[in-house]
C-alpha cells in the first residue's frame, strides 16, 4: 500500500516510524485541535503536511472514510522491505522467547476482519502473525485503518505453506492449536502455558482440512444462543485473552 488514512492509523505511522512517509494530507477546513497530536509528530520528523481538498481525498481513498487524513507512503518499488508492512518469517521465528505466542491465520478474506484481528494481536503482545501468501487479505489501506493502528507494531509474514510452517514450528517445540467449533476440549480447558501458535480459518469454511490435521489440539468456544460460531476477530480475542489469563496465574 502507498498510502494510509485515519487519524488513529497515520498518528501511529507516524510515531512507529516502520515506514517512510513522504508527506501528510489533510482535507481543508480540518479542526486543527483535533489534529494537533498528528502535526506535531509528523513536524518531529521533519514530513511535510499538505491542505487538499476532501473530495481530492474521496477520490484517492476511493471514498474510504479518510477522516479528512492521508499519509502518502514510500513507493514499494522504492522501499519493498518497509512499505509494506511485513516481515519475513525466519525474522519472527528465529526472535522467539522461551514462551511465545503466535498467531495463524488461514485464509482471512476479509480485510476489515485482519484489522480487528491485527488490533486485538496488538493489544494481547502476539509475538508474530502468519498469514499466506494467496487467496487470503493483506495488508492495504482497510486493514490498517480497521486495525487503528496496530498494524504499525504487529509483526506479519506472508507464508506460501501453512502445512510446511505448522511443522517447523513444531520442530521449534510449539504446539499448534486450531480453533473451531463442534469439538469437545473446551478452549477454557486448554493449557495455554506453553510456547503456542493458535490456527484459525477463513469466515466460511474455517480452517482447511489438511492444516486441521496437522494440528496438535483443536479447541472450541462454547455457544448458548442460535448461531454456531462468532466472528473470527471475536474468536481470536477471546482465546488469546484466555491464554494470557493462564499465563499470568503462571
Amino acid at each position: 500500500m502507498n498510502h494510509i488514512y485515519g487519524l488513529s492509523p497515520v498518528l501511529e505511522a507516524l510515531r512507529a516510524r516502520r515506514r517512510p512517509i513522504q508527506k501528510i494530507l489533510i482535507a481543508s477546513g480540518a479542526n486543527p485541535s483535533r489534529l494537533k497530536d498528528l502535526t506535531e509528530a509528523a513536524q518531529r520528523a521533519g514530513i511535510k503536511i499538505e491542505t487538499r481538498d476532501r473530495r481530492a481525498l474521496d477520490e484517492l481513498t476511493r471514498n474510504a472514510n479518510h477522516q479528512g487524513i492521508v499519509a502518502i507512503t514510500a513507493d514499494a518499488r522504492t522501499s519493498p522491505k518497509r512499505s509494506t508492512g511485513y516481515v519475513e518469517p525466519d525474522a519472527i521465528l528465529d526472535s522467539l522467547g522461551e514462551r511465545p505466542l503466535l498467531v495463524l491465520l488461514d485464509g482471512i478474506e476479509d480485510p476489515h476482519n485482519l484489522g480487528a484481528i491485527l488490533r486485538t494481536c496488538e493489544g494481547a503482545g502476539v509475538d508474530g502473525i502468519f498469514i499466506p501468501e494467496h487467496r487470503a487479505a493483506g495488508l492495504n489501506e482497510t486493514v490498517a485503518k480497521t486495525s487503528a493502528g496496530a498494524v504499525e507494531y504487529v509483526r506479519v509474514a506472508r507464508v506460501t505453506n501453512l502445512v510446511r510452517l505448522i511443522e517447523e514450528l513444531k520442530e521449534r517445540n510449539i504446539w499448534v492449536v486450531g480453533i473451531e467449533g463442534g469439538t469437545e476440549t473446551r478452549y477454557t480447558d486448554f493449557n495455554f502455558n506453553a510456547p503456542i501458535a493458535l490456527v484459525l480459518g477463513s469466515e466460511g469454511r474455517g480452517i482447511r482440512r489438511l492444516v486441521r490435521e496437522h494440528c496438535d489440539a483443536i479447541v472450541s468456544i462454547p455457544m448458548h444462543g442460535q448461531l454456531n460460531s462468532l466472528n473470527v476477530s471475536v474468536a481470536t480475542g477471546v482465546v488469546l485473552f484466555e491464554a494470557l489469563r493462564q499465563r499470568q496465574r503462571g
